[in-house]
């Protein structure tokens, strides 16, 4: 296993700064395959995702969450947030009401982790089953609800701008605001709201206003909107990643710098290599 026994200033540097990665999107890899890659190319924190933990809805996932906490430490890596995999747009109350008490019940799993974070969606409405005017009140329902038990469990909710329900930044700080819990902050995706479709200086808007409610950052860069969009390794795209970095700094963030790659040499982990030396180079 990795020693922590570091050789170099830069070395130390790079472990403060928690260089991360996904796993989700890694072509050809088991999670304990990811974990070697990951950490061979000098990663030290991973996001896992739901089905890494939750493999039967019928077990509560307690004791996977301890092997994968323990498979990734053999390889000096760490948990930083974890998928909780929820959908909070459901056209049947009743389902919507199975979301949220499963919801709740992994919050108490997370924990077993090593972390503190549930890296949320909001909602996908799925089949179009639930009018757009309806997403706003809905999702503020649910995460009122599963914010009454974070405090007990011990758990912080990073809401993602991810697909076309959430990918609005002035949105996110409206719902946080009305919400009202400290447990309830940001999965800031740096990519998301270009491929949504806003232009370069909304986004950085959404950077600066969003930078003090971050508890998770996806380090994702690229081009285009929509069907135009094509992902990038950090630096190559036309995201103002450096801009996004310095507004994380000023307002303390400390978690883990999360490379998420969409590119096209996704195989063997050469674009996730490219995204790791501009975090290390640019951290």
């Amino acid at each position: 296993s990795r020693t922590l026994v570091y050789r170099t200033i830069e070395e130390y540097r790079m472990a403060e700064n928690k260089l991360g990665v996904i796993h989700y999107n890694w072509p050809g890899y088991d999670l304990e395959g990811f974990a070697q890659r990951a950490s061979e190319i000098g990663y030290t924190h991973c996001e896992v995702r739901a089905s890494d933990i939750w493999i039967d809805d019928a077990v509560d996932g307690a004791h996977r969450a301890e092997e994968v906490r323990e498979l990734l430490a053999r390889y000096g890596m760490q948990i930083s947030a974890v998928e909780i995999g929820n959908d909070f747009l459901q056209a049947d109350p009743a389902d919507l009401d199975v979301q949220v008490d499963r919801y709740k019940a992994r919050c108490k799993v997370i924990p077993l982790t090593g972390c503190d974070i549930a890296r949320s969606d909001g909602g996908w409405n799925r089949n179009d089953q639930v009018p757009q005017e309806q997403w706003d009140a809905m999702m503020l329902d649910a995460f009122k609800r599963v914010a009454d038990g974070l405090e007990e469990a011990c758990v912080r909710i990073a809401l993602d701008n991810h697909g076309v329900t959430t990918n609005d930044g002035d949105w996110q700080l409206s719902l946080i605001q009305r919400v009202g819990s400290s447990r309830l902050g940001v999965n800031l995706d740096t990519m998301n709201y270009r491929w949504f479709g806003h232009d370069l200086e909304k986004i950085d808007h959404f950077y600066e206003i969003l930078a003090p409610h971050v508890f998770h950052v996806h380090m994702k860069d690229g081009t285009g909107s929509r069907q135009e969009y094509k992902g990038a390794a950090l630096g190559d795209g036309e995201i103002n990643l450096s801009y996004a970095v310095s507004l994380l700094k000023e307002a303390g963030y400390d978690g883990a710098w999360t490379a998420e790659y969409e590119g096209p040499e996704a195989e063997s982990g050469t674009g996730y290599e490219k995204c790791y030396n501009w975090l290390a180079e640019n951290l």
